[in-house]
């Protein structure tokens, strides 16, 4: 398989399409290239029986698809929290080494890494670690983009993205960081944002929002 079909699989993965139908649109904001390939991409990913796509309805993960996402996920978030664990990486830098190394993993490496981790829940970037086996708990597929108006909410996990980890890393936004949300700008434009125990708004850009998953606040700043 092609590193880009598997770039599609781990995505369609992260915006959960193991257990809902996802856009075209957010897979093509999730990798950031146009619509049209992404219409292609699907199709190929279709004809190999790894996604159904439902016209109008969306995407989803097969069976078969979804167990090879997940043995993806799972090989390249267990490097991402060594290398950021163990080995001091910024959170920011880790997804291209990452990207190699779980190319070169075997299940039994992937086993002893994770031992030698103690069995991490979740990545730096807070993406959930499948285990062996395939199996991940359930977690916030809400966009902060689809946040309210006045709305506290807290910061759960980012897609994994070298360009929005990045510009994340520059905010000084990390999972588990409560906001409020201000209001959104009209025409695409940025979130604006307040984080909680900081009184300077920040505004997250439209594409960045569709890429940074929430869930209920714990703060009613």
């Amino acid at each position: 398989m092609t590193p880009m079909k598997e770039d599609y699989l781990k995505i369609i993965f992260e915006l959960g399409g193991s257990h809902k139908k996802v856009s075209n649109k957010d897979i093509s904001l999730g990798l950031g290239i146009a619509a049209g390939s992404v219409t292609e991409m699907v199709s190929k990913l279709s004809d190999e029986g790894l996604v159904v796509h439902e016209p109008y309805a969306g995407i989803s993960l097969t069976e078969k698809g979804q167990k090879y996402a997940a043995e993806l996920v799972r090989k390249h978030r267990l490097w991402e929290t060594f290398l950021v664990d163990k080995l001091q990486y910024n959170f920011a830098d880790v997804h291209s080494e990452a990207e190699v190394l779980e190319h070169q993993t075997s299940d039994r490496l992937a086993t002893a890494l994770d031992n030698f981790l103690q069995h991490p829940q979740a990545c730096p970037h807070g993406g959930v670690i499948p285990s062996a086996s395939g199996q991940f708990p359930d977690v916030s597929h809400r966009l902060l983009a689809d946040a309210n108006d006045g709305e506290t909410v807290q910061l759960e996990r980012f897609l994994d993205n070298h360009e929005l980890l990045t510009y994340l890393e520059e905010l000084k936004l990390r999972p588990n960081d409560t906001v409020k949300v201000i209001r959104h700008e009209p025409f695409e434009g940025p979130l604006v944002i307040e984080k909680d125990g900081e009184d300077t708004p920040l505004n997250v850009s439209y594409k960045a929002s569709h890429n940074i998953f929430i869930k209920a606040g714990n703060s009613d700043k």
